[in-house]
């Protein structure tokens, strides 16, 4: 609590540079990071129903997300190299 009261009274405050716009709460690099926090808790949930509710054993569930991981690589590349190519 003094610390604080200190750092207002000294104006100390004045002293600190603003945060860089790329790291505002609205910028491009912070919802991309919202968004794939958000994408890893649904993979959790994910992983959570599998082996709780359906009874898949957890290194089955590991292999699903790897093998849906190299599915999501595989089409990704041929769709890139589609796009290439015309």
């Amino acid at each position: 609590k003094t610390d604080f009261i200190n750092f207002i009274s000294d104006q100390e405050w004045k002293s600190i540079e603003p945060v860089s716009s790329w790291f505002g709460p609205s910028s491009f690099l912070m919802s991309s990071m919202s968004a794939l926090f958000q994408l890893s808790m649904w993979i959790r949930h994910c992983h959570s129903y599998l082996t709780e509710n359906v009874g898949i054993p957890v290194w089955g569930s590991y292999a699903l997300f790897a093998l849906a991981t190299l599915f999501m690589g595989l089409i990704l590349g041929l769709v890139s190299e589609a796009l290439q190519t015309d």
